[in-house]
């Protein structure tokens, strides 16, 4: 008997790696079910789409009204998406329904008529945005209640990183299951380092100003003309991708580059010497980030540079990758780069060649399965498990 599988995400199924990765994970072993915005282009996959649905004024200033008097489940289960999803999945026959973000968890709690339910937090909702007024004076206090609401009545849990995997359970009682965002394996080598010329490195994701990538850009004025840095970013503002630009113009050894695909990256960034990510820790979930593009940065065999943020500090010093600067300033994180030696860089692109399978997909797509294939067979999923503990 093949076991019916929903994964239901908010998101554009095709571009957001880590549901788009989970669907890959469960289609060879059951027959799946994505609800979306956009198909995830997975043979064998059905996809059923809903709509991300538009306010027009007088329901933004309803919304806002539910908000801010505490009307949470009014205003949840007033979301076009939602009562689109409700409807789609009204007559669906699941195992397990994957509910990804926490506002698919209501949803998913709801049509799962005695199906197991897992919750994929991704990162912590509570403080997703804490640095944007907007975000503290609408939606933190409805998030953190849609969390203490319905995480308690989940079958098992998934979240990126150890940290919020602490927080959600200090908040709920609920230990998620540590699943990373690494990529799938990339079968490369480690590119050399040249003994002359230019270090090269290298940033790419989302032209968010949240992220402060000036101070990337600005670093490049403490390192000097022995290195030189190329930026792929994707979308973003236009005045703050504008105010990008006009920082690399300014400097010689920038260059902002067109972004490549998702799945084509570890390829592209291979012909790089050093992968950097500096982000200034502005809200919880920055603080304990552990994105895609560290893992990028490994499959490509790269070294890694870092602020001293805690999850990211702790994997690039337990695989011995790269190095962690003092600071999330320029000064520092350029003062951490010069103090390596080409040496030094190749020896941190050989152990993340060495590291490169373990950080990868493939452990992640073991975790996974097992809590599925566990709640099927009528175990609870809401156990602690690590694949970097």
């Amino acid at each position: 008997m093949v076991n019916t599988i929903v994964v239901v995400s908010f998101s554009d199924l095709s571009l957001d790696p880590r549901v788009n990765r989970q669907i890959r994970f469960l289609a060879d072993r059951c027959r799946v079910i994505a609800v979306g915005y956009a198909d995830p282009a997975i043979p064998g996959v059905e996809f059923m789409q809903v709509s991300r649905g538009r306010k027009n004024l007088v329901e933004k200033a309803n919304a806002a009204i539910h908000l801010l008097t505490g009307r949470y489940e009014e205003y949840y289960w007033n979301q076009a998406r939602v009562r689109m999803a409700l409807e789609l999945l009204r007559d669906v026959d699941a195992d397990v329904i994957i509910a990804n973000d926490v506002d698919a968890l209501p949803l998913a709690l709801r049509v799962a008529r005695g199906a197991k339910v897992i919750f994929d937090a991704h990162e912590y909702s509570p403080r997703q945005f804490e640095n944007r007024w907007t975000f503290r004076l609408f939606f933190q206090r409805y998030l953190t209640y849609l969390c203490h609401t319905y995480i308690p009545r989940v079958d098992g849990m998934m979240t990126v990183g150890e940290e919020i995997a602490r927080q959600y359970e200090r908040d709920t009682s609920v230990r998620p299951v540590v699943v990373t965002n690494a990529p799938d394996y990339e079968d490369l080598r480690p590119g050399p380092v040249a003994p002359q010329g230019r270090i090269r490195l290298v940033h790419h994701g989302s032209a968010s100003p949240d992220r402060k990538i000036e101070n990337m850009i600005r670093a490049m004025d403490y390192l000097g003309e022995g290195y030189e840095l190329d930026l792929l970013l994707v979308g973003g503002r236009p005045c703050y991708r504008r105010r990008l630009e006009r920082l690399a113009a300014a400097r010689p050894y920038v260059r902002l580059l067109e972004p490549v695909p998702m799945r084509e990256l570890p390829r592209f960034l291979n012909q790089y010497d050093m992968g950097v990510y500096l982000l200034e820790p502005r809200s919880f979930n920055m603080r304990f980030a552990l994105p895609n593009k560290i893992f990028e940065f490994i499959q490509a065999r790269l070294a890694v540079a870092v602020g001293p943020s805690p999850e990211m500090a702790r994997l690039v010093q337990q695989y011995g990758v790269g190095i962690v600067a003092r600071e999330f300033s320029p000064e520092s994180i350029a003062e951490s780069i010069r103090a390596c030696s080409r040496e030094d860089i190749a020896l941190f692109k050989r152990r993340a060649h060495e590291a490169a399978s373990v950080l990868s997909a493939d452990a992640n797509r073991e975790l996974v399965l097992a809590l599925v294939t566990g709640l099927l067979s009528g175990e609870r999923g809401a156990t602690t498990r690590s694949l970097h503990a």
